[in-house]
């Protein structure tokens, strides 16, 4: 399917950045951006394969951009990553393609979906407290939103979907330390557990709507409706899941990792799509 891409660049304070695009079928659409974790030489398009949003994206309706971090990862805000220690400044280049997007392609300005996994979570849980007039609903798989973000008020309530694995001992679904120590081998890079995460925004978006979960063998799904403007945070469990996304196999070479598992009950680009499809309120009416 790489054949649908259409390989794209901006510059940005005099650096070079990259992003490929599967363009939508009609003008005005939402844009997914899906980003990638951490891993050097790693680009946007390893997302094109192990997710399923552009193999939809015609029935949908939708755009997708998969934006190639500075040496394989993102400037989060934890301040462990390459990306973080070298003041690459990551929030003004996703803008940047969501702009170009819509210059481009036409894609809706206000109307993106930011979807990412390990490294590419903790970056969608940045991008939505900085951006959230462009971004009216973000999906975290396998990350919680880091420490260092927590303190400050967003501007904009966002909808939430955060995605956590119980067998994730690369992030751990109860919170924790970034695995890259300091200089003299203390922890730091802290990011909040599922459950604090979600708190997080259901305080941000000021829920105070319908408070439901829906179980089953393989995960548990809780849905705070009633915030701002009908922002919704839900909080999904996939239980014995490692650092994965759902639905997707690791690659042959990660196969015997502790972290490998993947559930098979439900595709994560669906239900991330399913449940922001009705969410992408305007700017104005998401405002705090």
């Amino acid at each position: 399917m790489t054949d649908e891409l259409i390989a794209c660049e901006l510059t940005l304070a005099g650096q070079t950045r990259t992003f490929s695009m599967r363009p939508p079928r009609d003008p005005d659409a939402p844009l997914v951006l899906v980003l990638h974790g951490n891993q050097p030489g790693v680009s946007g398009r390893i997302m094109h394969e192990w997710t399923s949003f552009a193999a939809h994206a015609d029935e949908w309706g939708i755009a997708v951009g998969y934006p190639d971090g500075v040496g394989g990862c993102w400037a989060d805000g934890r301040g462990v990553t390459t990306a973080d220690k070298a003041g690459v400044d990551d929030v003004a280049f996703l803008r940047a393609v969501i702009d170009r997007s819509a210059e481009q392609f036409g894609t809706h300005p206000d109307r993106t979906i930011i979807a990412g996994i390990s490294n590419g979570a903790f970056m969608s849980h940045r991008l939505a407290r900085e951006a959230g007039e462009r971004i009216p609903v973000f999906a975290a798989v396998a990350g919680g939103l880091p420490a260092a973000l927590s303190t400050g008020e967003p501007t904009h309530a966002v909808s939430a979907m955060l995605i956590n694995g119980t067998a994730d001992t690369i992030f751990p679904i109860e919170g924790g330390h970034s695995r890259h120590l300091g200089p003299n081998g203390e922890l730091r890079g802290y990011a909040s557990g599922l459950t604090e995460s979600a708190q997080y925004w259901r305080t941000v978006d000021r829920c105070s709507g319908d408070d439901s979960t829906i179980t089953t063998e393989l995960s548990s799904r809780r849905t705070v409706t009633g915030g701002v403007g009908g922002t919704q945070v839900a909080a999904w469990t996939v239980f014995g899941g490692g650092h994965t996304w759902p639905s997707t196999s690791v690659p042959p070479e990660w196969a015997n990792s502790p972290d490998a598992d993947t559930t098979r009950e439900f595709d994560a680009a669906v239900e991330i799509y399913r449940f922001a499809r009705p969410l992408l309120i305007p700017a104005d009416a998401r405002k705090l």
